[in-house]
């Protein structure tokens, strides 16, 4: 095999140029991202305090709410101290094992919050079309199980694609990242060796998780719509799909940026690479940041007692 000119064997160190094009107002664009990810870590943090010292709100919802939360400060935090490392303080380098852990942790964590949101509509369907067996089914036994299960199939699902590319993938053409973390495809494109089979495993995987996910979450909702409309008492319907808002607003922030990224990454070639890279940053960071709010709103048990926090703190 021919090695091209200026090629590179195996890089120690990638370089990651964070936004390509808008290099001159990154460091403003920092700024918001870092106020989401604060609102991020600190709401998920008050939601998951909450939620541990107050044995009342111990059931399965919010048990997958912290679970939730927990993932939500996980991911944020795999991508932003180094992108506020690019932006603010010019350290774009990264070396190329550490990269490929960043894009291991972060493809890990997506799949894991996928996988609990799947979770919580199985137990939405069941709380509503099944009342009187969701403490039976959903006990403490399963719900362990579910935590584990979720947590390897991401870990697992996503250990291939290390493996693959640090196999597979010797010679690259640069080591620019025109990118602000280590994604999948945008390490893959810096090869020069043949990648279809890095290419069509990271559709497999992108099918597995958030296509199996999303196709059981809408055939969970969509029997939970027919079970509401024939409840007997127009309170009890109110009551049923009110239960629900919060978790249709989260599932659908997560899925529609998570399919507007994938779209725009695989098929939009026209689509200025800003914009792919904006679209990326805000699937990771919106989720986390707008969830705790969600919840925070339209939970009456998790709004009861955030307000009787600060409601404490104002009087003492």
């Amino acid at each position: 095999m021919l090695i091209p000119n200026g090629s590179v064997f195996m890089p120690p160190v990638l370089t990651l140029t964070g936004i390509p094009g808008l290099e001159s107002v990154q460091h403003w664009i920092g700024i918001p991202f870092c106020v989401m990810y604060f609102i991020a870590v600190i709401g998920n943090s008050l939601i998951l305090g909450i939620i541990k010292y107050e044995h009342s709100l111990h059931k399965p919802m919010y048990i997958f709410l912290a679970m939730l939360g927990a993932t939500d400060i996980a991911l944020s935090t795999c991508i932003l101290p180094k992108m506020l490392g690019i932006f603010w303080f010019h350290l774009p380098e990264i070396s190329f094992e550490a990269c490929l852990l960043q894009m291991w942790f972060i493809h890990s964590f997506q799949a894991v919050e996928s996988g609990i949101l799947l979770a919580m509509a199985l137990d939405r369907y069941v709380a509503i079309c099944d009342p009187l067996r969701h403490t039976t089914i959903f006990s403490q036994q399963l719900l362990i199980h579910i935590a584990v299960a979720v947590t390897l199939r991401g870990a697992i699902l996503g250990a291939p694609c290390l493996v693959l590319i640090k196999c597979r993938l010797k010679l690259y053409r640069t080591t620019v990242i025109s990118h602000t973390y280590c994604e999948h495809m945008a390490i893959v494109k810096l090869a020069i060796e043949d990648v279809r089979i890095n290419k069509i495993y990271g559709l497999f995987v992108a099918f597995c998780i958030l296509g199996f996910d999303i196709i059981f979450i809408t055939l969970s909702y969509i029997q939970i719509f027919i079970t509401v409309f024939h409840l007997p008492q127009k309170e009890a319907r109110f009551k049923a799909f009110n239960t629900c808002i919060a978790h249709i607003c989260v599932f659908l922030q997560f899925y529609l940026l998570a399919f507007f990224s994938f779209f725009t990454h695989r098929f939009g070639a026209h689509i200025p690479p800003y914009v792919h890279i904006l679209l990326s940053n805000l699937y990771l960071l919106v989720p986390p940041f707008l969830n705790p709010i969600v919840y925070g709103v339209k939970t009456k048990e998790i709004r009861d007692h955030i307000l009787k926090i600060f409601f404490s703190k104002k009087l003492s």
